[in-house]
């Protein structure tokens, strides 16, 4: 092992040595990190708050995704406990270390938010949520120090460009009539995975050191093999990116759904609107084929695809349709 490697080992040897009682609070802080959460959020703002806010969030969040993938494959470094027996690994990831998702998306996602809402204490109380869900991972033993610092990097550096020309692209997007639009969502999408083929084309003759397979599998947090060379990651995020922009786009036009209203009925309006995504979601993970094949990633982009269409313009079609909003 390398010095680089015993420097950012003994961080984490000194984070996990403050106590056990840390446990719980920092695997909380890394769960507010997952997609899987911020893909609950987005439906809670986009049905219930601010169309054009979850949107924004949303689009960022799943850019950072899509980008965040190919960034690993180019560096392809290991995460901490697959090479280091000192640490304590109290969870799992099947991907490459560098840079981390959570700091990453975390910076795209809240760092999008603070800019919006424009307040000081919103722009701090979001700047520490953002610091505990990167801390967490070290703690975890899920990634080194560099791994975090590099998130915060391409995450402040994509979170800068949205800021600076977001309203920019969206005149010039708007420029185009409805279904030139729906086609540039697409495109930009497809971009996504055709970087991540690249990315992986440029690493294909960097395979994965079998010790790190071997290392990662005996720890007991591992409840699967790793797999850092996976695009599965990438299409969802494409797909759902492609969904929701092109069902935003439609419902734009459509120009009929509010989300106010009583609490109660955006309480509703969630749950019923939750319970159809998943609904459809596991409907056609248990009809579509799986695996790393052609036909399987093609039935994964129109499955997450079809979950961001769903969030962003069926749903609040059916929401208007049954007088919930």
């Amino acid at each position: 092992m390398n010095t680089w490697f015993e420097w950012g080992i003994s961080i984490i040897n000194w984070m996990q040595s403050l106590g056990e009682g840390l446990i719980a609070p920092m695997q909380f802080f890394s769960f507010l990190g997952i997609e899987i959460f911020y893909l609950s959020i987005l439906p809670a703002l986009f049905w219930c708050f601010d169309i054009s806010l979850a949107l924004r969030i949303g689009v960022i969040m799943l850019s950072s995704a899509c980008l965040n993938g190919p960034l690993k494959l180019l560096f392809g470094l290991p995460r901490p406990y697959w090479i280091g027996t000192e640490i304590q690994a109290l969870s799992s990831e099947t991907s490459y270390g560098l840079p981390s998702g959570h700091a990453q998306n975390a910076i795209a996602f809240w760092g999008r938010m603070a800019a919006d809402i424009k307040r000081r204490w919103a722009t701090i109380l979001l700047a520490i949520l953002i610091f505990l869900i990167s801390i967490s991972r070290l703690f975890l033993g899920m990634h080194f120090s560099a791994d975090i610092l590099a998130g915060w990097f391409f995450g402040g550096l994509l979170l800068w460009a949205f800021v600076r020309y977001e309203k920019s692209f969206l005149q010039w997007l708007f420029s185009f009539k409805l279904s030139y639009r729906i086609l540039v969502v697409l495109a930009l999408s497809l971009a996504f995975i055709a970087l991540g083929l690249a990315a992986s084309a440029l690493t294909a003759n960097r395979p994965v050191p079998e010790a790190w397979s071997l290392m990662a599998a005996s720890s007991a947090a591992q409840k699967e093999p790793i797999d850092p060379r996976s695009l599965s990651g990438i299409i969802s995020a494409a797909a759902t990116l492609f969904g929701i922009g092109a069902g935003s786009l439609l419902l734009a036009e459509w120009n009929q759904f509010k989300p106010d209203g009583r609490w109660q009925l955006r309480v509703l309006r969630y749950i019923a609107g939750m319970a159809g995504v998943m609904i459809i979601f596991v409907g056609l993970r248990a009809v579509f084929p799986h695996g790393s094949s052609l036909v399987a990633q093609i039935a994964r982009f129109i499955r997450y695809g079809t979950v961001g269409f769903l969030v962003s313009y069926l749903a609040p079609r059916a929401f208007v349709a049954l007088h919930l909003a």
